[in-house]
């Protein structure tokens, strides 16, 4: 019996092409890896740790064109282009904690997070409520500022060392590129979030 090669190489060829494709796709739309470059979410996240980042949401607001809006409290990766503030040009992806939501009242008073709201009329401290916050640094800065439906309040969890919104300003929903989800590297330290 005759092999039909060039049969076998279009099979491969479809093959290798479709796996191509459907690592871009998952990339692109549903998971990525990320390496922290910096100390500002320390103790929480350490320089050259490994994560693993859920696009998917974010992906699917896209194609519904509904905001995606993350929980308070969530760790997330996004594109900051104001980093002059910062001593940096160009636009960089950054992972900070959301402090603030839309329609948020976000202040700093007493070296901490204070947030107003239709629930809060009195305020809160998001660090304390939602118990995310243990052994924080004392949060600086004049922050006092009420966030528009398409924006968040980000923050590092090392205060004192984080360029955040404090500086750069709220985000805008449209710059989220997904959520902190894993922790694989180093592996003595992987955590879901």
């Amino acid at each position: 019996m005759k092999r039909n090669h060039s049969g076998n190489i279009i099979s491969t060829l479809i093959l290798f092409l479709t796996a191509i494709f459907i690592a871009v796709f998952i990339i692109t739309f549903v998971f990525r890896s990320y390496q922290v470059d910096g100390q500002s979410m320390d103790n929480t996240l350490q320089n050259n740790n490994m994560l693993i980042v859920w696009k998917l949401p974010r992906s699917w607001s896209l194609i519904t064109g509904h905001q995606y809006v993350p929980k308070r409290g969530d760790i997330i990766v996004f594109n900051e282009s104001n980093l002059t503030g910062c001593g940096q040009i160009g636009t960089k992806q950054l992972i900070k904690r959301v402090i603030g939501l839309p329609g948020d009242h976000v202040t700093i008073q007493n070296n901490h997070y204070i947030i107003y709201n239709k629930q809060y009329p009195k305020g809160f401290n998001p660090d304390v409520t939602l118990g995310y916050g243990k052994n924080f640094p004392p949060t600086y800065g004049n922050t006092n500022i009420t966030l528009k439906n398409n924006q968040i309040f980000v923050s590092g969890d090392n205060r004192p060392e984080s360029c955040d919104s404090r500086i750069f300003g709220p985000v805008n929903t449209n710059q989220i590129i997904g959520q902190l989800v894993i922790r694989f590297y180093p592996f003595s330290e992987f955590k879901f979030f």
